[in-house]
């Protein structure tokens, strides 16, 4: 990655071909492609969607955010993905410069992290592990009701994936956050660092909610209705946009800081040398 203002490809002859990124503009510049597509998502949602514009509900589901099998899933799994892969980038980088245990196994949990989050983005495997945990739970189950887990799940009012998978990756958000404020140290890079957590923390909060009864004294969404006279439908569905929303802000701006950071380390060129066997 070099300085020049455009991205060109320079025949190699036999041996290869080079690439020249301008790497001062990228990080921002996936990041406003992200946000753009991340608008329009929520916008087609609305339209196509919520507001019936087609008549077809085959693309009504293939827009509605709130899916797990929409457009927007797609987006929000492939996007996490991109992130593994330069974090990957970032701890083989790392390891080049033998930049010590510690950092080297920081960088390469985070990458092993973000990949485990594009998968289970795709897969519903917190989703499919709280629902486990509530089959487990319940009369005849492998985990008896009055066990301690068992008095748990029956007091928790929300999801049971919030108990059975939530714990672990709040430890590890609270790692990355921990982690990445000593690995950046501009305070604007901070500042996005916890913009980013603190939006899907805010996402996590209206999943909570959305999963409480219209009797429990939390549920503002109860309130929302009978404030504005809205349908429990359309709370639901624009809390649901909201959140989703969030979280794809939320990697976003993680990718724009992986890649900024990427380009820092490695003076804004990055070399991948594919040598053939034999030569």
């Amino acid at each position: 990655m070099n300085n020049n203002d455009k991205t060109a490809v320079t025949p190699g002859g036999t041996s290869g071909a080079r690439i020249d990124i301008n790497g001062q503009r990228l990080p921002l510049r996936i990041f406003l492609f992200c946000l753009t597509a991340e608008i329009l998502f929520v916008l087609l949602d609305a339209v196509v969607n919520y507001a019936e514009y087609s008549k077809y509900g085959q693309i009504q589901r293939l827009f509605n955010i709130t899916r797990e099998d929409g457009l927007a899933t797609w987006f929000m799994v492939t996007q996490t993905f991109v992130a593994g892969l330069v974090l990957w980038l970032i701890f083989l980088v790392q390891r080049s410069y033998d930049a010590g245990r510690g950092r080297i196994a920081g960088w390469g949990f985070l990458a092993v992290f973000f990949t485990y989050m594009a998968a289970d983005d795709g897969a519903k495997i917190h989703e499919r592990l709280g629902s486990m945990f509530s089959v487990a739970t319940e009369e005849g189950g492998s985990i008896a009701q009055d066990s301690l887990l068992g008095r748990v799940q029956a007091l928790f009012p929300s999801y049971d994936w919030h108990l059975a998978a939530l714990p672990l990756l709040a430890a590890a958000g609270l790692f990355m956050l921990f982690f990445l404020w000593r690995e950046f140290h501009t305070r604007g890079e901070r500042l996005l660092l916890f913009t980013a957590a603190g939006c899907m923390a805010l996402a996590v909060g209206l999943d909570f909610i959305e999963g409480l009864d219209d009797s429990h004294a939390w549920n503002v969404q109860v309130w929302i209705r009978g404030a504005y006279d809205l349908s429990k439908y359309t709370v639901r569905h624009f809390a649901k946009s909201l959140e989703e929303f969030l979280e794809m802000l939320a990697i976003s701006l993680l990718l724009m800081l992986f890649v900024r950071h990427l380009i820092t380390l490695t003076g804004q060129r990055l070399t991948l040398d594919f040598s053939a066997a034999g030569r």
